[in-house]
């Protein structure tokens, strides 16, 4: 394949607060069973790309604990195959500030690289993408850069964190809007860029020359009118996670049929690691409504609304609504939840009742008995 794949893995992890306290935006959970990195990273896959590049930056052991060495992706290559991109790699004194500074800092395996494009994104984007078809349109447009955009809606400041473009008939991009927060309908950046890996390179050394850090701003943006920016529209399902509300409601989304067919059985298979586990138990007195539910739960008591990670126990008389609960989380006997986020290994004990609100969850941190 003449594509290979970079995937920045803490982008956005200051905007999910206590969620990615201990861990990088790409390892979070999310759907039962499944990491956010898997999203994209099965893109790839399914696009036949086996050379793949994860940068981190800090909080990344859950990270590499999940990907491992890539074997669930077939990605476990002797040549090429999946690279763990940490900080200080390459000689650097400071924890890179942005894309521009984390690119050059993965420099040495984009030299080293084969591939003639490189596929750049980040991870907090759950949608279901045949990237061939991005190359195509890339090559037949003679384009320098193609970026993965979509129609979405901003309704506020905090509604869409990154970038804004405007096209003309033939998708060439005419305008950039970067942080845009004017509400309407816009053509927003899905945070992936495809162009060809020498083009980089070329980029990154005259960023790096001139101190520059943004990679939308200080390229996308700075450079628009000089270099032909394509952009490739995906007209499907897309869920951004950028805040701990749309993660919430990216997770309760997925509560709707159309939407798990959408990401599930789209352009190709979701992979994730493998743990073997028994199948979910549901007690005599378990009443279970609208919930997507993993292996090796125990319900005894009552669940709606709900989205429950493997290991998971409901106790008998506890009712749980409107909540996420992360895996091997104990809910004890006669205990009320409602718009709740459990991290892993959290325990309820019994009688407790805790209550959020649909703009506003309780979150609770890793390992907590309350």
């Amino acid at each position: 394949m003449e594509l290979m794949g970079i995937i920045f893995s803490n982008i956005y992890d200051e905007h999910l607060g206590e969620v990615t306290k201990q861990r990088t935006l790409a390892s979070l959970p999310f759907g039962g069973r499944y990491r956010l990195i898997d999203f994209v990273l099965s893109n790839m896959v399914n696009s036949e790309i086996t050379n793949v590049g994860v940068i981190t930056k800090s909080n990344y052991q859950s990270l590499m604990d999940h990907l491992g060495k890539g074997k669930e992706w077939d990605l476990d290559r002797k040549i090429d195959g999946l690279f763990i991109l940490p900080p200080f790699g390459t000689g650097q004194k400071t924890v890179y500030r942005d894309k521009i500074e984390a690119l050059w800092g993965a420099k040495r395996y984009l030299e080293r690289s084969n591939e003639e494009y490189v596929l750049m994104s980040d991870s907090n984007i759950i949608c279901s993408i045949d990237y061939t078809e991005v190359l195509k349109q890339h090559i037949l447009a003679k384009a320098d850069i193609t970026m993965v955009t979509r129609k979405e809606e901003i309704k506020d400041k905090s509604n869409i964190k990154g970038i804004a473009v405007k096209t003309n008939t033939r998708r060439r991009v005419t305008d950039v809007l970067v942080n845009y927060n004017r509400p309407g309908i816009e053509q927003c950046g899905m945070g992936m860029y495809l162009l060809k890996r020498k083009l980089l390179l070329e980029l990154l050394e005259e960023a790096n020359s001139y101190n520059l850090l943004d990679f939308d701003r200080d390229i996308i943006q700075a450079k628009h009118k000089k270099l032909k920016i394509m952009v490739w529209e995906h007209k499907g399902t897309a869920l951004r996670i950028d805040s701990t509300q749309s993660y919430f409601e990216a997770n309760m989304a997925l509560l709707d049929k159309e939407v798990r067919d959408a990401v599930f059985r789209g352009e190709g298979f979701v992979y994730t690691k493998v743990r073997d586990e028994v199948p979910t138990y549901y007690g005599r007195k378990s009443e279970v409504e609208n919930c997507l539910i993993a292996d090796g739960c125990r319900i005894e008591g009552r669940a709606e609304n709900c989205v429950l990670f493997r290991g998971v126990t409901v106790a008998e008389g506890a009712a749980v609504k409107n909540s996420i609960l992360m895996q091997d989380t104990h809910v004890g006997k006669d205990v009320s939840l409602d718009y709740i986020i459990t991290d892993k290994e959290v325990e309820i004990t019994d009688g407790r009742m805790l209550m959020g609100a649909p703009q506003h969850q309780i979150i609770i941190n890793k390992g907590k008995i309350v």
